[in-house]
């Protein structure tokens, strides 16, 4: 979004500065004042304002939240993977946030979620309309961080975003060449996004947001194919050598099997950078293949 030099520069909070917030945030730095929440100040990226605070704690939120924010993202991942690390990441820290921000001149909360809401598991199609019924915890923990953020008094959307790899996430790759997928045939659908794609379609709504052009509660972020996961593992297996599958090998995964729709947030006027798997892995595949080489 282009902003001339007379008009004042948003002000942008991001909850979260991990892997995809810091991203989010850095990106957004070109176009907007940002503060990026951690509890690690010096984890959050260079032109961010650090807002160090444990979510956890809204005393020590109240004293970092800037005032009246234009925008807040919130993306968050659990610090403990049980039941109690999903409700604390997506439900008792967007509540701390929103109990403690001024939201008077607040245009948008984005609340950044994922595809294991839905619980499918029948190769169907699926996309923002579609039922939600999370099978397992985790699942149900950030739906329940959806509801709160959408019925919260604000201008709310919710991002749901399908498995997000690339070179800094690339333990799927390393899973095939190591063996340690055997997957059935034909196996279950799967959907990823590549995770400058994630960053991009993020910072892209967030523009959209910012320049007052309608928005809906929901996209379903994830790229233009959904493919079966043998499908995947064996197209990679012929790219460069790996180990044999292992007999107990993984042979599916834990997301159901569905295929995610992204016509919302291609309607919007985003265009992926990595439109399926093959584009985004062979860079990573390429990589490797000099590594071996050194």
């Amino acid at each position: 979004m282009a902003i001339s030099s007379d008009q004042p520069r948003p002000h942008i909070l991001v909850a979260g500065c991990g892997a995809l917030g810091g991203a989010v945030a850095a990106a957004l730095t070109d176009s907007a004042e940002v503060w990026g929440i951690r509890r690690t100040a010096s984890a959050i990226p260079k032109g961010v304002h650090p807002a160090p605070a444990d979510l956890m704690d809204r005393d020590a939120l109240a004293k970092v939240v800037p005032e009246a924010p234009d925008i807040v993202i919130y993306c968050l991942t659990p610090s403990s993977y049980d039941d109690a690390g999903y409700r604390s990441a997506y439900v008792d820290g967007l509540a701390n946030l929103l109990a403690v921000t001024d939201t008077s001149s607040l245009k948008r909360l984005f609340f950044i979620s994922s595809t294991s809401v839905y619980g499918q598991d029948d190769d169907s199609e699926v996309d923002e309309t579609s039922p939600v019924a999370p099978r397992r915890f985790s699942g149900q923990r950030v739906l329940e961080g959806e509801q709160l953020a959408l019925s919260s008094s604000i201008p709310a959307t919710v991002i749901r975003f399908s498995g997000i790899y690339g070179p800094g996430r690339g333990r799927f790759l390393e899973s095939v060449m190591g063996g340690e997928l055997n997957p059935d045939s034909p196996g279950p659908y799967t959907n990823r996004i590549h995770e400058q794609d994630a960053m991009a379609a993020c910072v892209h709504l967030v523009h959209q947001a910012l320049a007052g052009k309608p928005l809906d509660d929901c996209y379903l972020a994830t790229d233009c194919e959904p493919v079966r996961l043998d499908e995947v593992v064996s197209w990679i297996r012929r790219q460069l050598p790996c180990q044999p599958p292992q007999p107990d090998g993984r042979r599916g995964g834990r997301g159901g099997s569905k295929r995610c729709s992204n016509r919302r947030l291609l309607a919007t006027g985003f265009e992926f950078t990595w439109p399926d798997f093959r584009s985004g892995y062979r860079p990573m595949i390429e990589a490797v293949k000099r590594k071996r080489l050194s």
